[in-house]
Formats: C-alpha cells, structure tokens, sequence
C-alpha cells in the first residue's frame, strides 16, 4: 500500500524522490506515527511534501489510497459495509425538530459512544436515531442530521454539522489551479522581489556591532538601513461589465499587492488602455489621469501589471472610437504600444480560465499585442507573471 502511496504521488504530480519515500519508511518503522492515521497524515506530508501548493494534491492522493482503514480516534476501527451507508430515503428536518435533537455531551462522549456503537452494531439501519445509518438522527452516519456528530460516508444532503469528517481537506484552496485568496497571492507575488539597504541607518547591526567591537576592543555600535523590497510596481485594474464576477479574486489580489510592494501605484481602466485611467470609480468622470502623465511620470524600471478579461468587441482595440462608453480619438492597441515602449516589463493576468481564451477573439489580439505575456489568475499563473517580471 506504501508504494502504491508513492506511486499516485508521483502520478498526481507531487515531487516526491525515493528518498524521501525511504525516509517517511523508516520513521514509520520507528513507530512515529503511533499507529494512528491521522498521525501518520501528519508524518507523510512532513516527509514528502516540500511546497505548500502541493498540499492540495497530497490531500487527495491520501484520501484516495487510504480510504476505508482510517480510524477515527484511538481504539475505534472498524469497517463499515457500504450497504449500510446507502441512502434509501432522504428526511428533512424542521427547525422545531433540529431543536429537539439532543447531541452527545462533548468530543470524549461522542467517541465513546462510536466505538459501542462498532461493537454492537451487526446490521445496517436507515432514519433512526442511534445506529450508524443514514437519514436519521444518529450522531453517526451521513444524510440526516445531528448538532454534533461524525459523519461516515458520503451520501445525501449535508447539514454542516459533523465535529469529525476524513474527507474534508484541511488545504483545499492550496492547489495551484484555483484562485486563491489573499495569503496564497502573496506567496506568489514574493517571487517578484529585490532587496537593498538603502536610506537612513536607523537599524541596528548586530553583526557589525560585534566584528566592530571585537576589533576595536571597545563597545562599537554600528547601524544600517532597513532592507527594503526596491522592485516598483504600476497596477492596472479593468473595472466593470464582464468583470464584476471576478470583483472578489481582484480584491484579494489588491489586498495581497499591496503588502508585497512598498513602491505602487494603482489605476483603473475599462476593457482597454486609452487616453486617461483613474483611482476613484465614483469619480472616474471628473477626475481623469491622462495616460501621457502615467508614461512620463513613472521611470521605465516600473514593472506593470494589467488585471482583466480581456473581453470585449475587437473594435475597442483596433479602432478609434471603439470604445463602448465614449469616443477615443486612437484606437487602444495604439496606447498599449506606447506603454509596451516605455515600460519593458509587462504581463496581464486573466481571471479567465485558460481553456476558454481561445473562443474570445480580442483576448488572442491583446496577447498578440504582450508578445503572449498573459498569464492566467491563478496560483500558478502568478507565479509564471513574477518569473517573467524578474527576468
């Protein structure tokens, strides 16, 4: 069963070597794990996981391999015939009737009574309120409901009420193909730094405090400049239309951008670059920024960062006037070509998943515009966006 472990690892895409399968072995025979599973996840993840974006598929793998032989706490094994677990009827519950459920008395109780019920149990039971089963209103089971219970199996309406799932996975958001939230982005945005000391020495050195003083043979305090990320960064945001389900993803990458980089600016723009953008929605009418000031205000070693879809009408980008709220006087490939002449660093992230960029035609012409610089707003897409920045 180990080497099968192994073997869906690797095939999941989990770096995982032999010798890291061989060391997880021999903690395993030293009895580390204490011959628990939920001890042994913690273990093999330890041993065999070496980035926190492959957690997610870790997860899986284990769930899939050990599947059916896990134990709930200490002492409590059993296997649960999969007949007993099928869901014949499904029982909603009024509230007045959820009130009247009683649950067990606290995390030791409840496990108690699990381990009488493994013991004792010969047959399967459906819509009662003791056994393992389904749609009643046993603690143990799935498809019924209880304000505390565990829930073995996986069929029928959830409740959101179990105190102890195993298929529940901890890292569910870690995988590198979702659009994560804020902690995530900025793991991904770290990729994109360059440290320096530079200002006023207002921080203490001990390093040079001790080699000073060792030479000197007197105290000798020595102070540095804190260590700063100097990478500069302009944000663009499209805003509105067939962007606003992607307004929550946008937030969090703001929220994560702006903790990251000490040196940014942000702007908003709809659908494409053109003559002005602007830093307040409510205000985006009378208080432009013309894209000129953007381009002669703002050295070319700003590396920029485009956040939208890309959707809209071919015309917005190939034409003057094109622009679907007024009339530009040139066409929006003409401002994106100034800004990719200024600027040498320049990427789009598209919220957009990947597999549909292909059925919209102006996003192949925005692409075409970044030199194919587009990166899909995911984990791992941010992650290739930062390597080309830091190139």
């Amino acid at each position: 069963m180990f080497t099968r472990f192994f073997q869906e690892l690797k095939s999941a895409g989990v770096p995982v070597s032999l010798r890291e399968y061989l060391t997880l072995i021999e903690a395993v025979e030293a009895d580390l794990a204490n011959r628990r599973v939920e001890d042994f996840y913690y273990l093999s993840r330890a041993a065999l996981v070496k980035d926190e974006r492959h957690l997610d598929k870790f997860d899986r793998v284990f769930g899939h391999v050990f599947k059916g032989i896990e134990t709930v706490a200490e002492g409590v094994t059993a296997e649960i015939p999969e007949e007993w677990l099928r869901l014949l009827t499904e029982r909603y519950f009024t509230e007045e009737e959820k009130r009247q459920i009683e649950a067990l008395g606290g995390w030791d109780k409840l496990m108690e009574t699990l381990k009488k019920r493994l013991e004792e149990q010969k047959e399967r039971h459906q819509g009662g309120s003791k056994w393992i089963g389904t749609g009643g209103t046993s603690p143990f089971g799935s498809g019924g409901y209880n304000p505390e219970g565990v829930r073995i199996g996986n069929q029928g309406r959830r409740q959101g009420r179990a105190v102890k799932v195993w298929e529940k996975r901890e890292y569910k958001n870690l995988d590198d193909q979702v659009e994560l939230g804020v902690r995530n982005i900025k793991l991904a945005l770290r990729r994109l730094r360059r440290f320096a000391r530079r200002g006023a020495a207002d921080e203490f050195d001990l390093d040079g405090t001790i080699d000073a003083t060792a030479r000197a043979g007197y105290l000798d305090i020595k102070m540095r400049p804190e260590r700063r990320n100097l990478v500069k960064v302009l944000l663009f945001f499209d805003v509105g239309g067939s962007m606003d389900p992607f307004i929550r993803v946008c937030e969090e990458l703001f929220s994560a951008a702006r903790s990251e980089f000490k040196h940014m600016e942000y702007f908003y723009f709809h659908n494409c670059l053109y003559d002005f953008v602007w830093k307040d929605n409510r205000r985006r009418w009378t208080e432009k920024i013309p894209t000129w000031d953007i381009l002669h205000k703002y050295p070319h070693d700003y590396k920029v960062i485009f956040v939208g879809d890309a959707s809209m009408s071919p015309y917005e980008i190939t034409v003057p006037g094109g622009s679907v709220e007024y009339f530009n006087e040139e066409a929006g490939a003409v401002w994106m070509r100034r800004l990719l002449s200024v600027y040498e660093r320049v990427v789009w992230l598209n919220p957009t998943p990947r597999q549909h960029w292909d059925y919209t035609p102006s996003i192949g012409l925005m692409r075409e515009l970044l030199g194919d610089r587009m990166f899909p707003l995911t984990l791992e897409g941010i992650d290739r966006a930062m390597s080309e920045l830091k190139r």
